[in-house]
């Protein structure tokens, strides 16, 4: 059995949850251990998912994934229908044993979930908060055994020595087998509780004399959120047992809580807030450019119709383009005026005036091109400056 998990309150008489805690209780711990906590958060609103796991769990991260994504899968249930913030409530081992996995999931740093990431994402979104009550702490063999004897877990005072001797020997036969494995799982747990910080507030509750979390594990934690940027609140009491600190300083247990969850609230409200601001934004975008669009088009099929006549726009030599009365083009007439010619017959009077005017009787050294030629050049001549004028060429011929 790798883990147990149970809803605790969260619907009562039409009373809903306004948020959702997600309690990763402590070794050995039973459904009667959880219910004070269970009953806290729900006077302030608040309803509760209990999971439970056992020692195996906490140094074998394949059982913590199950137990992760079947977790994971209650969430997306509940914020699918309507989206609350949810707060990760780690007590002693817990951290380890199931929520560092959650955030491991969330974030995306777990093989094989490619197909149930956007769903994840979900989850991670509504994450607004972080608990440790007498968490996190830091595992080794050594204080694994630790773990297993302590009175809080194992409900003995003084526990049998056979135990003891058991309980070592086989943490030895584990530091031996998967030394180097469970040094790398280690470093990765602590690793994904620090990458964690934007998922804060933090609220760690501690002791000075907690025997299996060491105050300095737990103040060199809330150090290094700090350092990272996280809101993090450390609530120390100089005297107070292991997963026993809500029984004896219930008043200040309860204002520490109070004050974490209506951040985390204050938090998940302006996330939703931007979120929507967001894609607002990215809504009136689309519609603009599907405006401009339009309009471009627009403007293009009115520009692509043919022009009527009642549309006035000046185009250059539109006059050469109009058709006259017989059915022709203007240009057509100004072509036929410029190159047609006087006929002149050849022996004709008219012939033999030019032919005296314009030809010289002394005409010794002149250089005399056929009159075929002079007729061609005048042609292109003209067509290049005006039309044909005879009498212009005569007044040449004579200078």
């Amino acid at each position: 059995m790798w883990g147990r998990f149970y809803w605790g309150r969260k619907e009562e008489g039409g009373k809903k949850a306004v948020g959702f805690v997600v309690l990763f209780a402590w070794l050995s711990s039973h459904e009667k251990h959880l219910k004070p906590y269970v009953d806290l958060y729900w006077s302030l609103g608040w309803g509760s998912l209990v999971c439970h796991v056992d020692f195996l769990t906490l140094f074998f991260p394949e059982r913590a994934s199950k137990l992760a994504r079947v977790i994971l899968d209650e969430l997306i249930k509940e914020v699918k229908v309507r989206p609350l913030p949810i707060v990760l409530v780690a007590f002693s081992g817990g951290s380890k044993g199931g929520l560092y996995k959650v955030l491991q999931l969330v974030e995306g740093k777990c093989q094989g979930q490619n197909n149930l990431q956007d769903d994840y994402r979900l989850v991670g979104e509504c994450l607004s908060g972080q608990i440790y009550d007498s968490s996190p702490t830091d595992f080794t063999s050594e204080i694994g055994s630790r773990f297993v004897l302590h009175p809080s877990i194992l409900r003995l005072s003084h526990p049998p020595r056979v135990l003891m001797w058991m309980a070592k020997g086989f943490a030895s036969g584990l530091d031996a087998l998967f030394i180097n494995r469970f040094e790398a799982d280690r470093a990765e747990y602590w690793q994904t509780l620090y990458s964690s910080v934007c998922m804060g507030p933090f609220l760690i509750l501690c002791s000075e004399d907690d025997e299996l979390v060491p105050y300095k594990i737990s103040w060199g934690f809330a150090k290094r959120l700090q350092e990272l940027g996280g809101d993090v609140s450390l609530v120390k009491w100089s005297s107070s047992p292991h997963v026993a600190h809500y029984r004896y300083h219930r008043a200040e247990y309860t204002a520490a809580v109070t004050d974490l969850l209506a951040k985390a609230s204050l938090k998940f409200s302006r996330m939703r807030q931007h979120h929507q601001t967001s894609c607002k934004k990215a809504s009136d975008s689309v519609c603009n450019s599907h405006v401009a669009a339009v309009s471009s088009c627009e403007s293009l099929k009115r520009y692509a119709a043919p022009i009527s006549a009642s549309d006035h726009f000046l185009l250059p030599s539109s006059m050469e383009f109009d058709e006259t009365r017989d059915g022709g083009s203007l240009i057509d007439v100004y072509k036929g005026e410029l190159f047609q010619l006087p006929s002149i017959k050849t022996h004709g009077v008219l012939s033999q005036i030019l032919f005296d005017v314009c030809v010289p009787k002394n005409i010794e050294d002149w250089d005399i091109k056929p009159v075929s030629s002079l007729i061609k050049n005048h042609v292109f001549s003209t067509a290049m400056h005006g039309p044909f004028n005879p009498v212009k060429c005569i007044k040449r011929s004579k200078l």
